[in-house]
């Protein structure tokens, strides 16, 4: 049997990822027709949208799509792509396991968290107001007369929704990941001392759908706290559960915990379709240089078999990524001791020694 995968191949470095990925995911023996199609910068200046219809159509009809990364745009420009296909396809669910592995360079060893991240409602909903609108400022005019607080007239304002149904869901998400992959412990991280409507109502929702998982722990943090707490001391934790915008946050923290964005794979989950993604950017500067480290969008490939279920396929990939990173030998430059080691190879050649490791009896 052919699974039917949607590839996106992104802009900056994203197509050069999206081929190494594709090769390793082939080198398993899983059987795949993929679907490209475009997202980001370069198709916006072909055709007016950096998410064409079609893309969106592609996932849909798959249900499963790899991307490689897109560039948002700081300040200006579009919207995110990646905002954009989590709420337009439902992607509830933002999964980003930060683990060690041998060989990457890091202050820190035999870290294994699991981030679960909310992903289509709080700050990043995209509800915003712009500065000088005759709009913001009637919505100014609205807040401060219901809520009786002053803001400048020269604001911009952002509204961060967050409700009872989306958190059931995340939370329910947390809980049955822990269940599934013998998880202990779910932690839920939130600012419900300050944000008492929104944080406080994630909490209570938290709290309540806990008590239905008494095989697994269960606690809360501050998130300022869950900072410090996973900087000083993180095996204290596990499974962390988080609204979208601290979610992001904390899920940059992990993965500097093992070690950078590198190796941090990315998973985003809904009712119908999933699409998997590494945690880093599009790093336009390195475009075509054949020189960017392909781990996470291959990680991001291995979660995407644990979710279709090969996961012998799925063991043998993270295997062969694991087992390249420990000798040291065929990988990029940023996996090397001294980033100027002559005998680092680029990310075509990493990709191919890992595609090799996984489709050899390992």
């Amino acid at each position: 049997m052919a699974y039917n995968i949607t590839l996106i191949k992104g802009d900056g470095i994203g197509p050069e990822l999206a081929q190494a990925a594709k090769m390793c995911v082939e080198a398993t023996g899983v059987k795949v027709v993929w679907d490209e199609v475009e997202a980001g910068i370069d198709v916006m200046a072909k055709e007016g949208t950096p998410l064409p219809e079609r893309t969106i159509e592609s996932v849909r009809k798959n249900k499963l799509a790899l991307k490689a990364p897109v560039t948002t745009p700081v300040g200006t420009g579009f919207r995110s792509v990646n905002v954009a296909l989590r709420q337009v396809l439902g992607l509830y669910a933002c999964v980003r396991p930060c683990k060690s592995y041998e060989g990457v360079r890091s202050k820190y060893r035999n870290i294994d968290l699991v981030i679960v991240r909310e992903n289509t409602e709080d700050l990043y909903a995209g509800i915003e107001f712009k500065q000088g609108e005759e709009k913001t400022k009637k919505l100014i005019d609205e807040i401060s007369a219901l809520g009786g607080k002053k803001i400048l007239p020269d604001s911009g304002i952002s509204i961060k929704p967050i409700s009872i149904q989306g958190t059931e869901k995340i939370v329910t998400y947390a809980f049955e990941y822990a269940r599934k992959h013998k998880r202990k412990k779910v932690s839920a991280v939130h600012k419900a001392n300050i944000m008492k409507f929104t944080d406080g109502l994630f909490l209570e929702v938290a709290r309540n759908v806990a008590k239905k998982y008494t095989d697994i722990e269960f606690n809360d943090v501050i998130v300022d706290n869950m900072c410090m707490q996973l900087v000083q001391k993180p095996e204290l934790y596990d499974v962390l559960v988080l609204p979208n915008l601290y979610g992001d946050i904390i899920s940059d923290l992990c993965a500097g915990l093992v070690g950078g964005l590198g190796v941090a794979p990315g998973a985003n989950i809904g009712a119908d379709s999933a699409v998997f993604e590494a945690t880093h950017g599009s790093a336009p500067k390195y475009k075509g240089l054949n020189k960017v480290n392909p781990t996470a969008l291959i990680l991001s490939s291995v979660l995407m078999l644990e979710h279709m279920g090969e996961l012998e396929a799925a063991r043998k990939l993270e295997a062969a990524v694991a087992a390249v990173i420990k000798e040291g030998k065929r990988v990029t430059y940023d996996m090397k001791p001294d980033r100027n080691d002559p005998t680092a190879v680029g990310t075509r050649e990493m990709a191919e020694e890992i595609a090799i490791k996984a489709n050899s009896k390992f």
